[in-house]
């Protein structure tokens, strides 16, 4: 039997077989609870029709935020970045399909020498009868080599890339997410501090008004001089929270500018009036903690980091064995001119079986696969704590939304029967039973009341942007998560 025979059958029994040495990926099962706490109290919190997860931004009711979210969507540069990612990876992609295929290359070459006679070859060509110290070279080669992946590695590195491909398609749609979340959170920030700044400058007001009637009375005798000194610090008190809001709204609005992809300050003409907090709108049935495991793309992420590491084990076990390489070569040289470039006499060709084998490089080979069992033992570590991360922000975002909309609806409660006190205030002012000094007291109640009541109102909206974000809204998931071919 031919010595080259052996080494063919193991070849090609190898490539029909189509093994690949290394662990084949298995997904790996996550620690998951059957339902959240929370999950009930918030598929009760409203009758209204619920609002779906893929648009829920809609569920706001608000033109405005829904355009600042659509412009973020198309300007933003982090999904720019996540793009770019995308695209690095796609290349990277192609070069490992590229590594399975046979390549090719066409090479050639035309030189000119002159040979000098001082030297000892050119005294003795020099010699020679006829001898021309001009001397012309041409030649033209067609190539062709093809590693055969006898042993898998080179479809374990496929495998890997592939894996990181779809982590990166999936990180760009968590970026995605994450840009609509923080400009509805912003909006809404912008829009209670509106509120918030408007509720202050009326404190400002009442209190200056109250300020005046017990100097009055002071000056009459009718009021003691701590009463004055107690109404001026109240009045300093509510001064120094409108610079604060100012500050806080301003940066809001910069960063709301920033986020859409534009210089601070683009933005502002546009919120320039005060708007409404909006209402955080009912939302559809949460699913279960196992749904996040395709509806949250971070998951995702971390589920073919995990798989493209196993791979990568493969692909470094697959250094113990042989590599077989073919390579070919047709093509014509000559030395005597051009035209005889492609006569009979000038042909050349090759053929060449080629055999790599790291026989005496088993201890780096070793390093290399338990570096690569390494990277999978913390990429399994990140996913299962991905994970549980994940589900501990639903059940923080699902008890926030229904406790800061319970504390909305008791400061609502409490502006409304404080509003009625006012009015009781008023009409008793009228009628001469109670003093101005009484009204104002009740305007001064009922402001700070609407005050903490706009701030219930925007944590409420915020949370509700928290729980679309933590389940996952904002796309619609495949099917079934893709798995790296093996």
């Amino acid at each position: 039997m031919p010595p080259l025979r052996p080494i063919a059958l193991l070849m090609s029994a190898s490539l029909m077989a189509g093994c690949a040495v290394g662990p084949d990926y298995q997904r790996a099962a996550a620690p998951l609870p059957s339902r959240y706490l929370g999950q009930p109290a918030v598929e009760q919190r409203s009758t209204a029709a619920p609002t779906l997860l893929v648009n829920w931004w809609e569920g706001f009711a608000d033109p405005t935020l829904t355009a600042f979210i659509q412009q973020a969507l198309e300007q933003n540069l982090d999904l720019a970045q996540a793009s770019a990612r995308v695209t690095q990876a796609r290349a990277g992609l192609g070069a490992a399909n590229a590594a399975l295929l046979p390549s090719g290359n066409i090479s050639g070459q035309a030189a000119r020498s002159y040979q000098s006679v001082e030297t000892p070859l050119g005294q003795v060509l020099d010699s020679t009868p006829g001898y021309d110290r001009y001397g012309n070279f041409y030649e033209l080669n067609l190539g062709a080599g093809w590693e055969l992946d006898a042993f898998g590695g080179l479809r374990r590195g496929r495998e890997a890339a592939l894996a990181e491909y779809q982590a990166s398609e999936a990180g760009a749609v968590a970026t995605r997410l994450a840009v609509a979340a923080q400009v509805a959170d912003i909006y809404i920030t912008v829009r209670g501090l509106q509120t918030r700044l408007d509720i202050a400058n009326r404190q400002v007001r009442t209190q200056q008004d109250l300020l005046e009637k017990v100097q009055l009375l002071y000056s009459k005798g009718l009021a003691a001089s701590y009463q004055v000194r107690q109404t001026e610090g109240q009045l300093s008190e509510v001064q120094a929270t409108v610079p604060v809001l100012q500050a806080g709204l301003d940066a809001a609005m910069n960063a709301l500018d920033v986020m859409l992809g534009t210089p601070p300050g683009t933005h502002r003409p546009q919120l320039a009036q005060v708007g409404d907090i909006p209402l955080a709108p009912p939302m559809a049935t949460t699913g279960t903690p196992a749904d996040l495991l395709r509806r949250r793309p971070d998951l995702i992420v971390a589920e073919r980091r995990l798989a493209a590491s196993n791979a990568r084990i493969g692909e470094a076990v697959a250094e113990y064995y042989p590599k077989f390489s073919l390579s070919a070569l047709l093509g014509s040289a000559t030395a005597v001119s051009g035209g005889n470039l492609f006569s009979g006499g000038a042909s050349q060709s090759a053929g060449v079986l080629g055999l790599r084998w790291r026989l005496f490089d088993f201890a780096r080979i070793n390093a290399q696969i338990e570096q690569a069992k390494g990277q999978e033992a913390e990429a399994l570590a990140a996913y299962r704590q991905s994970v549980l991360r994940a589900t501990e922000e639903v059940e923080n975002a699902l008890n926030a939304l229904v406790n800061r909309e319970a504390q909305a609806t008791t400061l609502a409660q409490g502006e409304t029967s404080l509003t009625q006190a006012r009015q009781s205030t008023f009409i008793a002012y009228r009628k001469g039973t109670a003093s101005l000094i009484d009204v104002l007291n009740a305007d001064e109640t009922l402001l700070r009341t609407s005050d903490t009541r706009a701030q219930a109102r925007t944590e409420s909206a915020r949370a509700a942007v928290a729980a679309f974000r933590a389940l996952g809204g904002g796309w619609q998931p495949p099917e079934e998560t893709p798995v790296a071919t093996r």
